[in-house]
């Protein structure tokens, strides 16, 4: 008679899985909002409407941490990936004007290291928390022979909701308006295919590695209190692509923006970047944020107070430029 066979025996171990669930049951729980009528364990979660908003539109984004996680494999560091996974999310469709309500979260793996799974989780729920939304629900998929030993992937999702009247679409931009930018925290989760190839074999050191491995910053709370007082004409979200192809992504058609690097300190990361990896000036703000995470428009007289409520909330922000009529043919973003 054949031995009998386990889903053990073909690689998953479903009580990991189950202990992985009671392990982050108490950091998940500091996520919750009031709205949240059902969350984590069930087959799906559920999520009131805050009843402040008179016409709620819903705002949903998604996205990864890309190859910066390569680094975090290297050098066994997996606590602080969680937040660059909440941030990518929640900064994007806060650009639109909402305010974050709930994520879910997709690990994937090829078997289950319950350690590192709760340090990833105990990232993302940190980084709820910053956003002030809920970890509502998510996925812990393990898949033997999809990855290699060791190695993980994560995807995020997250909804928000804005009010109809509210919602920032950059159709109120004309010439003169100012560009306000908000110091990134590091390369944030973009561009790490280079950044890697600019390290080739070496393991960073260890002060290089902190660097490299600093979150993303989330600018959610900050930003959201900035449109409750000021008018703000349009956001735009430093990703992939850079200043560059990420700026003209709030402008109407006809406008271009002017940024001014000598406007803003270029964090030494970038230098040596640069440095190490001959990157021409131009791809260098084509690839990277360059010390820039988040970039506001304003009305020229809008700009004191939207700069002095930043900083009061904690951002380093900087006038970095403008906005100009542009011309077909032309880019539609400029770095002088």
């Amino acid at each position: 008679m054949p031995e009998s066979l386990s889903y053990r025996d073909a690689g998953v171990d479903i009580d990991a899985g189950d202990a992985l669930v009671e392990a982050i049951k108490p950091f998940v729980k500091r996520t919750m909002r009031p709205e949240v009528l059902a969350g984590l364990g069930g087959f799906g979660a559920l999520c009131a409407i805050p009843q402040k908003y008179r016409e709620p539109i819903l705002v949903s984004g998604t996205d990864g941490v890309g190859t910066k996680l390569k680094l975090a494999f290297l050098l066994g560091r997996h606590g602080s990936v969680g937040i660059d996974l909440v941030a990518m999310s929640v900064n994007d469709i806060l650009v639109q004007g909402a305010e974050p309500l709930f994520f879910l979260d997709y690990f994937a793996c090829g078997k289950l290291d319950k350690g590192v799974a709760v340090q990833v989780i105990r990232g993302i729920a940190k980084g709820c928390e910053e956003a002030g939304c809920a970890l509502i629900g998510g996925e812990t998929a393990e898949m033997p022979g999809m990855y290699p030993e060791g190695e993980y992937d994560l995807a995020g999702f997250c909804v928000g909701v804005v009010e109809k009247e509210r919602i920032i679409d950059g159709k109120s931009i004309v010439p003169g308006d100012v560009l306000l930018g908000l110091a990134s925290s590091g390369a944030h989760s973009n561009g790490y295919s280079l950044i890697r190839r600019i390290l080739g074999e070496d393991k960073p050191s260890s002060d290089l590695a902190d660097t490299l491995l600093e979150p993303t910053r989330i600018y959610v709370k900050p930003v959201l209190k900035l449109m409750a007082a000021v008018r703000v004409k349009g956001l735009a979200h430093i990703t992939g692509g850079g200043l560059v192809g990420n700026v003209p992504r709030m402008l109407p058609e006809g406008m271009r923006a002017v940024l001014r690097k000598k406007m803003w300190p270029r964090p030494e990361l970038f230098n040596w970047l640069q440095k190490n990896g001959n990157v021409a000036e131009d791809e260098m703000h084509r690839v990277f944020n360059c010390g820039i995470g988040m970039v506001i428009c304003v009305a020229r007289d809008q700009v004191a107070a939207a700069t002095m409520l930043l900083k009061r909330e904690g951002e380093l922000a900087y006038e970095i430029g403008f906005v100009e009529a542009g011309n077909q043919g032309e880019p539609e973003a400029v770095v002088l």
